[in-house]
């Protein structure tokens, strides 16, 4: 899958290699916090590949994941300096889609990168991970790794933010229906009655939101057993605080990421299985794609039966399960960031 998706990485690059005058293309990157490894990966990769290309990039990121204000204030400044494209990671999926109308209406390509955009067809493109997939996997996983067991699963959900961003509900219900539960509306978490569910809580994405929230669901059942994770520092968090108590050693916690420092999570047994995604691919192959378009007008294309540019997936566990494909840590360690 990996060499699939690198190979055609060097497709979109010869794509993009046709001569430009670089002075003419600018570009902008957008992410939701500077601090959160998963975006200083996506910003290298996009820096890399715009001094490849001779494009000029300009970097903006929120205070913290959900400070959707200053995004906004982020796209108003690329407009108004007439960038050629801007890549994006929404804080919030809905409210951001006027403003990344504004720049559409300006005649800049946006491309979403690893949030899709609520609707998704609001940006011009989307490099992503498939996210209900690596929720999906997980989810499997666990159901296996208990067996029988996982008909009496207490389960905490660590979420990302109120707001309900497309990525956080793509994962969300991902794990779901992967452990086996009935969705509600699969486009929100929150509705689901499986009794197995303990409750939801939302991290901000970081450590100190996952200690937090794990503190939260231990107080209305301190006997959960399974917990899911929108990324592996709200996994940390999650981790400490029942250390805390003294049950790290008997509740499964799977995430998503796949950079270094929840691999080695996974190695050391705090997280038991994370789906890896790769932020630098999508970086890269969207500054590609804004290189393409200042050259021809050509936007890029979907994965030929998704509405988004899949950027891959891959279950990293050193715990493997019948039935659910998986790597190894040391496979992990091969193509982690961070």
């Amino acid at each position: 899958m990996i060499r699939k998706l690198l190979a055609t990485a060097s497709v979109l690059a010869a794509m993009a290699a046709a001569p430009a005058t670089a002075a003419d293309i600018s570009a902008c990157l957008i992410t939701k916090t500077d601090t959160n490894p998963f975006f200083v990966k996506m910003k290298e990769g996009a820096t890399a590949k715009a001094n490849e290309l001779g494009i000029e990039l300009k970097s903006f990121a929120g205070k913290i994941d959900g400070d959707h204000e200053t995004q906004v204030a982020a796209i108003e400044t690329c407009i108004a300096d007439g960038a050629k494209g801007i890549l994006l990671t929404a804080s919030d999926t809905s409210s951001i889609v006027p403003a990344v109308q504004q720049a559409r209406d300006a005649g800049i390509l946006v491309i979403a990168l690893d949030t899709p955009l609520n609707p998704i067809d609001a940006a011009d493109a989307t490099f992503a991970t498939d996210n209900f997939k690596a929720g999906e996997l997980i989810g499997q996983w666990a159901a296996a790794s208990l067996g029988d067991a996982a008909g009496d699963a207490k389960i905490a959900l660590l979420d990302l933010a109120i707001s309900q961003p497309t990525v956080g509900v793509l994962r969300d219900q991902g794990f779901l229906q992967g452990f086996g539960i009935e969705l509600g509306d699969p486009n929100k978490w929150g509705d689901e009655t499986d009794p197995r569910i303990v409750g939801h809580d939302v991290t901000q994405g970081n450590e100190e939101g996952g200690r937090r929230a794990m503190e939260n669901l231990l107080a209305k059942d301190p006997m959960v057993n399974v917990v899911y994770t929108i990324n592996e520092p709200s996994a940390a968090g999650a981790y400490e605080a029942l250390k805390s108590i003294g049950r790290e050693n008997d509740v499964l916690i799977v995430s998503v990421d796949g950079g270094c420092p929840g691999v080695q999570n996974v190695k050391d047994g705090v997280i038991g299985a994370t789906s890896q995604q790769y932020p630098l691919l999508m970086a890269s192959l969207g500054i590609e794609a804004i290189k393409t378009w200042a050259d021809s007008g050509a936007k890029p294309e979907p994965t030929p039966g998704k509405d988004f540019f899949d950027t891959g997936v891959a279950l990293v566990t050193d715990k493997p399960v019948d039935g659910v494909e998986s790597i190894d840590t040391a496979k992990g360690k091969d193509l982690c960031w961070g």
